[in-house]
């Protein structure tokens, strides 16, 4: 694999790991068009770290305060929730970690999770939020749509956002906690992709530097752009990019 096609995964991997299209769903496609061979996901989780700084550089203020009121309930009540949240794909994650793995080769699969995915985005159109907090209940709902959303193909920014808005919270705290939920997730994957990159020896460290360093800039621009929707409200249109994306897959 050339730096070329790297940096071109990097791209992808920003622009679609915060806007609701599935970035893993991407990268299959993207691979199996320009005949990509990638070894394992390992690189895919450099993309994920690289988007994971772009999480810390948007949200530095929103993470800073979080840290200096640690002291304080409702900090405390935030993050015993994004615990909540967090712990079913833990459990998905490694225990279903080969399954998952053996997926991430399968355009089909990838094609039946986006247009899933677009449905859903859709589908959250038609719900009005009614500025609810979040609780006990909604947590372990959006936690359980973050452990799906491992499947390559659903997008776990949209799922996540998407079911809080079913739960009847405002689109924009229901960024906040999705992009709060992403952190312990990817830094969760990354140090699994260290083990991973140990063991394969196939990547250099241009190539890792590479792949973290494009990912971490585009997202950054997607993430801003994805924020500017959710305030003009037009966040179900990229259900519509899903649903043509999955169908385009199909035909793969």
């Amino acid at each position: 694999m050339g730096i070329l096609d790297v940096i071109v995964l990097g791209v992808i991997q920003g622009v679609t790991e915060f806007l609701p299209v599935s970035s893993s769903g991407h990268l299959v496609i993207t691979q199996y068009l320009l005949g990509i061979n990638s070894p394992g996901n390992t690189l895919e989780i450099l993309f994920h770290f690289g988007t994971l700084l772009s999480v810390v550089f948007v949200f530095f203020n929103e993470i800073k305060l979080i840290l200096m009121s640690l002291h304080e309930r409702n900090t405390q009540i935030l993050i015993g929730y994004l615990i909540i949240a967090t712990i079913p794909a833990v459990f998905v994650g490694i225990g279903l970690k080969d399954y998952i793995l053996g997926i991430f080769d399968s355009v089909e699969y990838v094609s039946l999770a986006l247009i899933f995915t677009g449905s859903v985005l859709i589908l959250s159109s038609k719900f009005k939020h009614s500025q609810k907090k979040h609780s006990f209940f909604s947590s372990l709902v959006i936690g359980l749509a973050q452990a799906l959303a491992i499947i390559p193909g659903i997008s776990r920014s949209g799922l996540t956002i998407s079911m809080s808005i079913f739960l009847g919270i405002a689109p924009k705290e229901a960024a906040k906690f999705s992009f709060l939920l992403s952190i312990p997730i990817i830094l969760g994957a990354s140090l699994f992709g260290v083990f991973e990159l140990e063991n394969d020896g196939m990547i250099d460290s241009l190539t890792v530097f590479v792949a973290i360093f494009t990912s971490f800039i585009v997202g950054i621009l997607a993430l801003k752009l994805l924020l500017k929707m959710l305030e003009v409200g037009k966040f179900h249109f990229f259900g519509i990019y899903c649903l043509g994306a999955g169908i385009f897959a199909t035909f793969l």
